[in-house]
């Protein structure tokens, strides 16, 4: 099997480092193929980081895919729009999904490396190159087993368009039907805070939900001289600023985890004159569904609630971004095992829960799974690529332990009776 990316000259690259001790080796020389194969996948990733789309535009990164997944003889199918793919490998009636995004960010790639990004302000600074190209090496490794006779069940790649927006891509791949027989599925996410070669697994949450809230407040206006003639929206402003989130703390049980930040306000120019309009908006973070369920209603009654007594006029304007990402227990516990035999025990730890949210939670409402984190940070350095800074880069060695562990997880979810 060869790439259908050619490798840019003079770029040298280590080869992907053998099972760590303490790991279990891969069916069906595996780890041999996935040694003298990790140039090719570091290729695939460093053409997709050097090309970035933005989300809904995944166009040639869904074909890039597709060429690979069809040069190792298998049949992928594009969605409907050809911005994203789904690929089966293997014959039977359950399903083991595995997705990774495509999509990039609207930033400017700040790395001074040959695989720099092309497109102005376009870039891979969370990871999707590296999720994207595991899932491809995940594809490559099962049909090499699927030829043998040695993959146990049917596997789906799913390759989503439009994670990093609202609304974003999951739901559409869901109501194209890449859920069907499907019993459980998987995902993983960079994770520069850990080295490479250690993986994150959690059960229960694991990010958080993430909507944005408007408030709009209008009056008549006047003379800063004159307040008691007129609705105050300076004021009313800070009033919501500083009470509603106060409030909230005393209206949700602390163990949901609730976070309301405020991210932007704007009212009037003139420094005695009391605008007639002004604005804030900001973001609600929730870790537990049912809280995150209610928040539109209890929000919204706070906020109006509190500007009541200003005499202001409000709007709320209360979007849904996503829910949370609640990892199934025992999806956890598979990936967790799959974990340890691909990269040793020692190597998996416990992950943290992110505020951050990702659309991966829109499966998750469907069937059971789970996400984990990969570790993508140098092993000694001292320097950590945050994710969504221009900056963003991995230790390419995580491309290999992400197929290992994706591989384990893979035949481990085929062969468990829980789903």
């Amino acid at each position: 099997m060869t790439s259908a990316v050619t490798m840019p000259e003079g770029i040298q690259m280590a080869s992907f480092p053998g099972p760590p001790p303490g790991a279990d080796p891969l069916p069906g020389q595996l780890d041999r193929w996935l040694a003298a194969h990790g140039a090719e996948l570091v290729s695939i990733r460093r053409h997709i980081h050097a090309h970035p789309e933005p989300s809904h535009s995944e166009f040639e990164t869904a074909a890039l895919v597709a060429r690979e997944l069809a040069v190792a003889g298998l049949s992928p199918r594009m969605l409907p729009k050809g911005n994203g793919l789904i690929c089966d490998i293997g014959t039977g009636d359950r399903v083991i999904a595995f997705r990774a995004d495509l999509d990039a960010l609207p930033l400017q790639d700040t790395k001074d490396v040959p695989y720099r990004s092309t497109v102005p302000h376009v870039a891979h600074a969370c990871g999707h190159d590296v999720h994207t190209t595991v899932l491809i090496g995940l594809g490559q490794a099962l049909a090499q087993l699927d030829q043998q006779g040695e993959l146990p069940g049917r596997v789906r790649l799913i390759f989503q368009p439009a994670e990093e927006c609202v609304p974003s891509g999951a739901p559409e791949v869901i109501e194209s039907g890449a859920l069907k027989d499907v019993v459980a599925i998987y995902a993983l996410h960079c994770y520069p805070q850990l080295p490479a070669g250690l993986v994150g697994v959690r059960s229960g949450a694991f990010t958080a939900a993430a909507d944005t809230v408007e408030v709009t407040l209008t009056g008549p206006g006047g003379h800063t001289a004159r307040p008691h003639l007129t609705a105050d929206l300076v004021h009313a402003l800070g009033r919501v600023i500083i009470d509603v989130p106060a409030l909230l703390d005393r209206r949700v049980d602390p163990r949901a985890g609730v976070s309301m930040v405020w991210g932007a306000v704007h009212a009037g120019e003139a420094f005695n004159a009391i605008p007639g309009e002004g604005y804030v908006r900001g973001t609600v973070r929730i870790l537990n569904r049912d809280a995150w369920r209610e928040a539109p209603e209890l929000i919204g009654k706070l906020i109006r609630d509190v500007v009541a007594a200003t005499g202001a006029e409000v709007d709320v304007r209360y979007t849904r971004g996503v829910p949370p990402v609640i990892n199934d227990r025992m999806a956890s516990a598979v990936v967790a095992g799959a974990a340890g035999a691909a990269l040793g025990a020692d190597r998996v730890v416990e992950a943290e829960i992110s505020m951050g949210g990702e659309d991966f939670s829109f499966y998750l409402e469907q069937v059971p799974g789970a996400m984990f984190r990969l570790g993508t940070g140098t092993p000694g350095s001292e320097i950590r690529h945050d994710l969504h800074q221009g900056n963003f880069d991995v230790d390419e060695r995580c491309i290999g332990y992400g197929v290992r562990v994706m591989v384990h997880t893979a035949l481990a979810a085929l062969s468990t009776g829980a789903f």
